[in-house]
């Protein structure tokens, strides 16, 4: 297989050596390094290498050039390497420009000179960088394969788990790919038995169950110790940052999360306002790297479900999807939301089928040149939004209000608003959707109106509920299902024997001493990655407490 390239661009010939110097001394193992002195000489560096077919991995540019400046450039490579990492060399002068090419050339990173440390101050970040178009590149394949029918609701969950799990896998659609015919013949099942899951060593699975996938891919699902301190049930950005302090502090840590890390948020297209991420990222990237930083800290991961919760002599004992027990001093419940489901003529048959929850970006793609709707006005639906706009015809907006002020962050909002292809529909609603093997139509009701529009795929963000139905009969939730903790045990009148222990409830317990609860699925939590992480450290503080009692 050909190493991918990064290619260093600056018109300064003692700045470009400085570059190549650098670059070939932490990544020429595994990455060929080229060099250009101009933005007309880089070009024809990427037309070649586009025409032998040879990846791209990094573009780096500077941005004060004779005749191109960088973000010409950065912008004009997009049509021959959409996935490349594109970063930005600028004195500080330069910041700007950098900053407004975040959007207008879909920059990656900007890089102030000099870098020097470059141990410091340059390879951290493109490590980064390169890891991120690592997980989305795809060579010619030799990993885990996927076989099965676009409209296939199964077919999209386990699109949804490798994902998750950043697991680089290869979608062969059985009805427009003949290669997936031809990987089928090679295994013992047929076209009735799709989904089928080909792992790179050749071993087949015919429509897993996500336990059987997680097994294959060498996911854990069986708990190594008797007896942990702390055992967080969700991983997403709470149950993340829960584990990455327990697992720092010394705690022995235990994550189970039944689907991928992440969460909602892991589903997010593109998060732009986490602080320390001025180019933003996107949600499956934050919570890799937040899963790979607590599994370097000592947190045990299992991939299973949480059937059930009871304390027994003290402990809290967790039974798990595959029937293991799991003993815990105490627990961190960061289960988290699910998006509510449209309720409208048609939309069961439909989900999974052109009708999704979440930003799916798995089926982006599938939506090239296709008209495409979004029901929601808020964060999510409006990085959705601008994630689909790079592959679809047209994105429409459906919301019932007169604007997204009062539900989107202003930054979207501009940004959708200078986006050609994305166009707010206020004052509507989605009242029916159709279809027979697949969604075919939306009907819409546009104020006093209603009219039925094609659509290749109908993506839903209207509001969540919390998963938290499992355990509301050991823990006090609200009427919503979200789960009280703290004052709320002790101070609402509503509750007036729900703690019944001599010292008060710490901030984040829930009526059951040793049980926390942190993240959205938390009554009164603020629904922000931001926030959610500062939960989930925060009850390792209180987890702490509880067990020096």
């Amino acid at each position: 297989m050909k190493k991918p390239v990064i290619l260093a661009v600056d018109d300064d010939e003692q700045v470009l050596n400085a570059i190549d110097r650098d670059l070939r001394a932490e990544f020429r193992r595994d990455y060929r390094v080229l060099r250009a002195s101009s933005g007309a000489a880089a070009l024809d560096i990427l037309r070649e290498l586009h025409t032998r077919a040879e990846p791209l991995a990094l573009l780096l540019a500077d941005q004060r050039m004779p005749g191109m400046e960088g973000v010409e450039l950065l912008g004009k490579s997009r049509d021959l390497f959409p996935e490349a990492r594109r970063v930005l060399l600028t004195a500080y002068a330069d910041t700007e420009a950098a900053i407004r090419a975040i959007n207008n050339a879909h920059l990656d990173y900007y890089l102030m000179k000099p870098w020097d440390p470059p141990q410091h101050l340059l390879y951290p970040t493109l490590h980064d960088l390169l890891g991120a178009w690592q997980a989305q590149h795809r060579p010619d394949f030799q990993g885990v394969r996927l076989i099965g029918f676009q409209w296939s609701p199964l077919s999209h969950e386990l699109k949804n788990f490798l994902a998750g799990y950043l697991v680089a896998f290869e979608w062969l659609d059985f009805e427009t790919n003949p290669a997936a015919a031809l990987l089928l013949g090679s295994t013992a099942f047929t076209a009735a038995d799709l989904p089928v899951v080909v792992g790179a060593d050749g071993r087949a699975l015919a429509r897993p169950a996500r336990s059987e996938l997680a097994e294959q891919l060498g996911l854990p699902s069986q708990p190594k110790a008797d007896l942990y301190d702390v055992v967080i049930v969700g991983a997403g950005p709470s149950g993340l940052g829960a584990a990455v302090y327990g697992a720092s502090e010394g705690l022995k840590t235990l994550v189970v999360e039944r689907g991928a890390p992440g969460g909602q948020a892991g589903t997010s297209s593109r998060i732009e306002n986490y602080l320390g991420f001025p180019t933003g990222l996107s949600g499956a990237e934050l919570s890799h790297r937040a899963w790979s930083q607590a599994v370097r800290l000592g947190a045990e991961f299992l991939a299973e479900e949480v059937r059930a919760i009871r304390v027994q002599d003290g402990y809290k004992v967790l039974t798990l999807g595959n029937g293991a027990e799991v003993r815990t001093r105490a627990v961190v419940l960061t289960t988290g939301v699910s998006y509510r489901t449209l309720d409208v003529p048609g939309i069961d048959r439909l989900n999974g089928a052109g009708v999704y929850y979440g930003a799916a970006r798995t089926e982006a793609r599938s939506c090239e040149q296709q008209d495409v709707y979004i029901v929601g006005g808020g964060n999510s639906a409006g990085q959705s939004a601008m994630y689909l706009a790079a592959y679809a015809r047209r994105v429409f907006i459906v919301v019932r209000g007169k604007s997204l002020a009062a539900s989107m962050s202003a930054y979207l909002i501009e940004q959708i608003a200078g986006t050609p292809n994305i166009e707010l529909l206020p004052f509507s609603q989605v009242v029916e959707v159709r279809g027979e093997q697949h969604l075919e139509e939306v009907v819409l009701q546009i104020g006093a109106r209603t009219e039925a529009r094609p659509a290749r795929a109908l993506f839903v963000f209207i509001g969540a509920k919390p998963s938290t139905e499992w355990v509301c009969h050991l823990v006090l939730c609200d009427a919503k299902g979200f789960v009280l903790t703290g004052r709320d045990l002790v101070a609402d009148p509503r509750y007036p024997t729900s703690w019944k222990y001599k010292r008060e409830p710490f901030a984040l317990e829930t009526c059951v001493p040793g049980v926390f609860a942190a993240g959205d699925g938390r009554a009164g939590a603020m629904a922000r990655v931001a926030s959610a992480v500062g939960d989930g450290s925060t009850a390792i503080k209180f987890v702490h407490q509880y067990l020096d009692e």
